[in-house]
């Protein structure tokens, strides 16, 4: 069964949004996810700083 996840505070830094939820330990976690077609980037980070460089630094691959 997939896990659903509530994201909270979303900004979007160019293609890539970032977010804010619980974990199912009850823990912050963030994510920085690019929306562009064809790209699949995703990751999970500890802080929100991390996430946010994430997402300033991204360049999607053609």
């Amino acid at each position: 069964m997939p896990v659903y996840r509530r994201f909270r505070n979303v900004i979007r830094i160019g293609p890539v949004e970032v977010g804010t939820y619980f974990d199912g330990r009850g823990r912050n976690r963030h994510t920085a996810a690019c929306t562009a077609p064809g790209c699949g980037f995703s990751t999970d980070y500890n802080d929100r700083a991390a996430a946010e460089l994430a997402a300033r630094t991204h360049r999607c691959q053609p």
